[in-house]
């Protein structure tokens, strides 16, 4: 794996706080390997620009509360709200509507690169939730 310790913290908490609005699909892609410029990719699409807006806005406001925080050095597409790009150097988010993410197909681009695990810990506290009631 490429992605180097910083990647993987700001890709960890966008991807839980886009998984916090509800965002669909969300892939984190490690592209270290294939690109110079950036180590992983966060995709996630939400199915109206609304959403995709408070997804972005979101991970936004996550990463400024890191600890060592992080803001966008660029950020593209955003007076539709169909797509998103947020450009952190070391991650770069898309945040896509459905029919865009089909359109663009970044998960068919970069099959080829391995992709790093997200598991919502939303969905993590239920399954816990739901072992101990029983």
């Amino acid at each position: 794996m490429t992605v180097s310790e910083r990647a993987h913290e700001l890709a960890m908490a966008a991807a839980q706080a886009a998984a916090d609005k509800k965002a669909q699909d969300i892939v984190i892609i490690d592209v270290g390997e294939q690109l110079a410029i950036t180590d992983a990719f966060l995709v996630a699409s939400a199915p109206n620009e609304r959403q995709v807006m408070a997804i972005v806005d979101a991970i936004e406001e996550r990463l400024l509360e890191l600890p060592e925080k992080a803001k966008p050095i660029r950020r593209e597409g955003e007076r539709g709200g169909r797509w998103v790009l947020l450009d952190y150097v070391d991650m770069v988010v898309h945040v896509q509507h459905t029919e865009e993410r089909e359109f663009y197909a970044l998960d068919r681009l970069w099959k080829d690169c391995p992709q790093l695990p997200f598991v919502d810990r939303d969905l993590v506290d239920a399954d816990a939730a739901g072992s101990a009631a029983e």
